[in-house]
């Protein structure tokens, strides 16, 4: 618990990510092997905080290739009051020790999956061997990732702070990226046997609140926010006794968890108070969730209203993503024929290229024109193309269906 905060801190010092965490781990085995005999401390953080600063010149001495961090942090060290050592630091001073902390870990200078391995490791807690089953790559690769991290950000010299400026909102969009893409993983895995992970969406959603909290005056943090609460609202009624996803159609909606929603509602209203232009990607996509939300059963969907909703998300961050599922939308308020050509102005994207979803968008709408034999190959296409073991079930048992009497549309 107290581990991204010690981290955080001592990176302050030390500016190095790397070297905090090794100076966290030190502080955290000092813990053990002393608080059986003298009992745990009044205030447990701020012992693990004053012993991690205090380890840091021991350990420069040690090792030499830390040497040249020495004389900057013996000052800092030797020259602060023994209060800084004894007392827990002020809050605000850990807060903006966390945000450091979170810029740093998701700076934009390293690839998507090892911002994602870090942040998973300094702000997630997370061992090497549980991000690696959590992202479903070998453990040794999520160790190279991590160690590479590390030495990219002190060989480009980053420098350990929150951004301001122009510079800002790229660096915050790049974090708030990285904990989408940990959501969604959870949310739909990619690949593997099972489609959802749970873990990894608690994981992603801790780490947004947590921004939330940081940054509280930041639209698009509490639309990030509002839309990962609404989402993992929906998470029991997803899959079925087996482990089989449940179409949206489908779902129980008695088993979506209303205290998520109404958290997720709380903080799309908290993103629109603080906003003061249009409304920012993250924030719309919660709002296309909230629609949802607020539909009690799934004939009340407000299928006209999620429609513009995506066309403003369009017109925001234009994307081939965006536009099938402004198609789907389309569909299910105008007719699977108006959307039908959405659909196949798409057919050339080249990011599309291989995305299973396009396909089984397509499917589904030749499916509910009749247009069976077409749509049955389709969905066998997109089987061929989804890597995860239980969408390929589903899509493989929607292409069978069409040889019966049985059809079923596809959101989620």
């Amino acid at each position: 618990m107290e581990s991204p905060r010690i981290i955080a801190g001592v990176a302050r010092i030390v500016r190095d990510v790397g070297i905090a965490e090794e100076l966290a781990q030190d502080a955290l085995v000092a813990a053990l092997e002393q608080w059986p005999d003298a009992g745990v401390p009044d205030n447990p953080g701020a012992w693990l905080m004053a012993t991690a600063r205090n380890r840091a010149v021991d350990l420069v001495r040690r090792r030499e290739r830390y040497a040249r961090k020495l004389a900057e942090v013996g000052r800092d060290l030797e020259s602060a009051p023994p209060h800084v050592m004894d007392e827990p630091a002020d809050p605000d001073d850990i807060d903006d020790d966390l945000l450091r902390l979170v810029f740093t870990a998701c700076h934009p200078v390293l690839s998507a999956e090892a911002r994602v391995a870090l942040t998973l490791r300094l702000l997630g807690g997370l061992t090497t061997a549980e991000i690696a089953r959590a992202v479903l790559a070998p453990e040794a690769t999520v160790a190279q990732r991590i160690v590479r991290a590390k030495r990219t950000l002190a060989a480009k010299g980053v420098v350990f702070e929150v951004p301001y400026g122009p510079d800002r909102e790229a660096r915050l969009g790049s974090v708030l990226g990285v904990i989408y893409l940990i959501f969604n993983e959870g949310y739909a895995a990619t690949a593997g046997d099972d489609w959802l992970r749970p873990a990894l969406c608690e994981d992603a959603l801790r780490l947004a609140r947590v921004l939330a909290g940081l940054m509280p005056k930041e639209p698009e943090v509490h639309g990030l926010a509002a839309l990962l609460e609404l989402q993992a609202s929906r998470a029991a009624a997803r899959t079925g006794p087996s482990g089989e996803p449940v179409l949206l159609k489908d779902q129980n909606r008695a088993r979506w968890n209303r205290p998520l929603i109404r958290r997720g509602f709380a903080a799309l209203e908290r993103a629109q108070e603080v906003s003061t232009g249009a409304a920012g990607p993250y924030a719309l996509q919660a709002a296309i969730a909230a629609c949802h939300a607020h539909a009690h059963t799934y004939g009340e969907t407000d299928w006209r209203q999620i429609a513009a909703l995506y066309a403003l998300l369009a017109a925001r961050t234009p994307s081939p993503v965006v536009e099938l599922n402004r198609a789907v939308a389309v569909s299910m308020a105008s007719g699977p024929a108006e959307a039908l050509p959405l659909v196949d102005a798409l057919a050339a994207e080249p990011s599309l290229r291989g995305y299973h979803l396009l396909p089984s968008v397509r499917g589904d709408l030749l499916a509910r024109l009749g247009r069976r034999a077409e749509a049955r190959a389709e969905f066998e296409r997109a089987a061929g193309l989804a890597g995860n073991a239980r969408e390929r079930e589903l899509l493989l048992g929607r292409a069978e269906a069409l040889r019966g009497d049985r059809a079923g549309r596809w959101e989620s």
